[in-house]
C-alpha cells in the first residue's frame, strides 16, 4: 500500500498535472501548426520554387517489384518536418518571451523600501536626542 500512497502523491502534485495539461495543449498546437505549415505555409513555398511538393520529394533506392514496395528516402518529408518544428520552435520562444517580460515587468514595480535595521533606528534616535540638547 506505501507504494500506491506515493504514487498517488506523486501523480496530485501540482508540476505533474502543469506538465500534463502543458502535454495535451502541446499536442493540440502541434497539429495546428503541421496544418498551418502544410496547408498554408507550404503551398506558395512550393510555388516559389517551381510547384515542388516537398512531401513528394524522395530517391528511390529500389524500385517496386511485384510484392514488394519501393525502397525510399523521402527527404521531402524531413522537410516538412523541420519546417514544422522550426514554426513550433519560435512560437513556443515567442510565448517564453512574453511571459519573461511579464514577470520583469512584475519585478521592476517599486516595492515598499525595507525597514531599517534596529542599530540604524537606535543611532537615529540618540544623533536626534544630542542634536535637541
Amino acid at each position: 500500500m506505501g507504494m500506491m500512497a506515493d504514487f498517488k502523491k506523486f501523480a496530485m502534485r501540482g508540476n505533474v498535472l502543469d506538465m500534463a495539461v502543458g502535454i495535451i495543449i502541446g499536442a493540440a498546437f502541434g497539429k495546428i501548426v503541421s496544418s498551418f505549415v502544410n496547408d498554408v505555409l507550404m503551398p506558395p513555398i512550393g510555388i516559389a520554387v517551381g510547384g515542388v511538393d516537398f512531401t513528394g520529394l524522395q530517391v528511390t533506392l529500389r524500385e517496386a517489384v511485384e510484392d514488394a514496395a519501393a525502397v525510399t528516402i523521402n527527404y521531402g518529408v524531413f522537410i516538412q518536418h523541420v519546417v514544422d518544428f522550426v514554426i513550433v520552435a519560435f512560437a513556443v520562444f515567442m510565448v517564453v518571451r512574453a511571459v519573461t517580460s511579464m514577470q520583469r515587468k512584475e519585478e521592476e514595480a517599486p516595492a515598499a523600501p525595507a525597514a531599517p535595521p534596529e542599530d540604524i533606528v537606535l543611532l537615529r534616535e540618540i544623533r536626534d536626542a544630542l542634536q535637541s540638547r
